[in-house]
């Protein structure tokens, strides 16, 4: 049984953390006598720092004991620190990768690990992705764009051709949308999640990235966002306008079967059509533990997907 969709901070992480506090304007805050202490990051991006984000033997334990035998772990989205100068994201990156390389170099029949990456210097996270795929990360963990750029301008190049090198997988998991019209009812979350992955992911199958980088395994968080329920829009479009036809080889649809999608749904016609949509071999069981909103335990099925997306 296994998670492909899990997080963790390694205690150097945490360490680190602690001490550029200052320069990358954390708080740590306890905000409910009921809770964990909350740490919040240049003023946003608050979450519980929860036990099972931060002890190894806890997050183990509560894995195996709901029946996962082999977990994928990420680091935590809200320490991509995108917006603060690259020299930082990639101090804190070289602290991460080597913590997770370790952590699961002596777990490895329990864990496997992604990378994270100074995504703001596309030239710096290639050369972690391809430092982080020699030490057996698996690739990486990455948002859906930064500073305004779309994972599909030319500015990432350098990152898509260090994930094309490498074979590696590409995680895009979006933090919560700040989209002005959501900041209430928690929709930043409940639908500005999956919105910013389904942004993203659209623009990269109307871009052609896909046919570029075939052997860059793209694994979109949440089910794809909303993408795989409007793809009939997007062949209608197809077949309608030459600005979404131009730059694809086959409809829209048959592009949906060369992504990744985990489990993370909770609602198992929506699994269902999924698993129809863009086959058994490209849905993952995960969970997003140990985050708020977690599957908990994770869905299962058939391992094809895990085999595509694992195997080298």
């Amino acid at each position: 049984m296994y998670d492909l969709h899990t997080h963790f901070i390694p205690s150097d992480v945490y360490d680190w953390l602690k001490e550029n506090s200052r320069t990358i304007h954390a708080q740590f805050e306890q905000k409910d006598a009921a809770k964990s202490e909350f740490l919040t990051i240049n003023g946003k991006w608050s979450f519980e720092l929860k036990p099972l984000f931060l002890h190894a033997e806890l997050y183990l334990n509560s894995q195996r004991e709901a029946g996962v035998s082999h977990s994928l772990v990420s680091p935590i989205p809200q320490l991509f620190l995108y917006e603060f100068p690259s020299e930082i994201t990639n101090e804190l990156a070289d602290v991460y990768n080597r913590s997770l390389a370790d952590w699961t170099a002596s777990q490895p029949d329990r864990l496997s690990a992604l990378a994270t990456v100074p995504l703001q210097n596309p030239a710096k996270a290639a050369d972690q992705l391809k430092a982080a795929c020699k030490n057996r990360l698996k690739g990486a963990i990455i948002g859906p764009g930064c500073g305004g750029q779309m994972l599909t301008d030319d500015f990432f190049v350098p990152f898509w051709e260090a994930a094309e090198e490498t074979n590696a997988i590409v995680f895009i998991h979006p933090l919560l949308s700040e989209d002005a019209r959501l900041q209430r009812r928690m929709m930043p979350n409940l639908i500005g999640v999956p919105w910013e992955t389904t942004v993203c992911a659209t623009d990269i199958l109307l871009s052609g990235l896909l046919d570029k980088y075939p052997h860059a395994k793209i694994l979109l968080a949440h089910g794809g966002g909303f993408l795989p329920y409007q793809i009939g829009r997007l062949d209608k479009g197809y077949n309608q306008w030459k600005p979404v036809s131009a730059a694809l080889q086959a409809p829209p649809s048959e592009y949906l079967k060369r992504f990744w999608y985990d489990s993370v749904l909770w609602n198992q016609a929506a699994l269902e059509y999924l698993l129809l949509m863009a086959g058994e071999d490209r849905i993952v069981p995960g969970s997003d533990f140990p985050f708020d909103l977690c599957a908990w335990p994770p869905k299962q099925f058939n391992e094809k997907g895990v085999q595509s997306l694992m195997g080298n």
